[in-house]
């Protein structure tokens, strides 16, 4: 069978370039957003010592040459979260970042190995601005392209309606009949036994090695996922401090941390934090994280001792990471991320 033609053939771009322009156009709009209400436009270094400590995060590593022949490993990085937080300890207050980042072992209709990812941040505010930011943004996004309604494998959301707000433990409940707070102690430690019984009741499937995490996953995937974002936008709040490795617990409820994803047509857009800036607290984190990626992958990534130092003097701060080619896809009206790259990368055929 022969492949399909590749992108840069005419009649492929031709069918492809009413996306990229519309692309340019919400870019555009983007960054007219961000400079009237004052953020700064930074551009971060691809790459970095380290690409993130989540351990679900694939890198591509690298490798730097010296003159005097010596070498020392680099990563391209995964998101500018690390390098935009420096620069808030530096004295920055209010940025926004359209930065190309790269994960590996990520191809499909929404994953790409190189994308780009649009991320902000604000100084001194809570992250129920960064909920009203994407607010926004999904409005300017579909009044950029003229459209009504986003869709995307055949469900619908209106860009302009008020995002509902729900929690973790409330989709839980509301998708699954799973308490799923009842599994996570005052001090966000985790019960493994208790919400496995849970998901069993619930007719759920448990295997012997699944731990809390791998459980919690497949909830969240298998039963509250595929009901997010249809009607309108939808933003998840609240994770349990265990699944929010860079995120500070709420004031409310230590078990849960301030965390939130948006989604919009089933598909996650956002991603935001209310920033923990206790340095010995993300260490911790990250080195139980690389545990956790060492037991299901068999390798690690190093910290960023300069990022770690950076936290301790960085504000109080909130900041998003939002997929930018994703929310053109349902603005455009193209069902593959593919359709909304300039360049893709090539797909190596076996």
């Amino acid at each position: 069978m022969p492949h399909a033609s590749p992108w840069w053939t005419p009649d492929v771009h031709a069918d492809r370039r009413p996306f990229l322009l519309g692309r340019n156009r919400i870019q555009s709009a983007l960054r007219r957003f961000f400079e009237a209400r004052d953020f700064i436009e930074v551009d971060t270094a691809t790459l970095q010592v380290s690409p993130g400590n989540e351990a679900h995060l694939h890198a591509f590593p690298t490798e730097a040459l010296n003159h005097d022949g010596s070498s020392h490993p680099l990563y391209l990085h995964t998101s500018p979260e690390f390098a935009c937080k420096k620069l808030l300890a530096a004295g920055e207050e209010r940025i926004a970042c359209f930065a190309h980042v790269y994960r590996n072992r990520e191809r499909g209709p929404l994953h790409h190995p190189e994308f780009t990812m649009l991320e902000w941040y604000r100084t001194g505010e809570s992250y129920e601005a960064l909920m009203r930011d994407c607010a926004e943004i999904l409005a300017l996004a579909a009044d950029t392209t003229g459209t009504k309604q986003f869709a995307f494998q055949g469900q619908s959301c209106d860009p302009f309606a008020t995002p509902e707000r729900l929690s973790v433990a409330e989709a839980f409940e509301r998708f699954a009949g799973i308490d799923l707070l009842a599994s996570i102690a005052a001090n966000g430690e985790t019960d493994r036994n208790q919400l496995a019984a849970a998901m069993t009741a619930a007719g759920l499937r448990v295997a012997s090695d699944d731990t809390w995490a791998d459980l919690f996953s497949r909830v969240l995937v298998e039963k509250v996922e595929p009901h997010l974002g249809f009607g309108r936008a939808t933003i998840l709040d609240e994770y349990p401090v265990t699944e929010a490795a860079l995120a500070r617990p709420t004031a409310r409820d230590r078990r849960v941390a301030e965390r939130f994803e948006l989604y919009a047509c089933g598909v996650e857009l956002a991603n935001a934090f209310g920033e923990l800036t206790d340095a010995t607290e993300q260490r911790r984190r990250f080195e139980m994280e690389m545990t956790e990626k060492a037991r299901v992958y068999g390798e690690t990534y190093p910290l960023d001792e300069d990022f770690l130092a950076a936290l301790a003097i960085m504000p109080e701060a909130s900041g998003i990471a939002l997929g930018f080619d994703r929310l053109v896809m349902l603005a455009t009206g193209a069902s593959r991320i593919d359709q909304v790259l300039w360049a893709p990368v090539a797909e190596t055929q076996p």
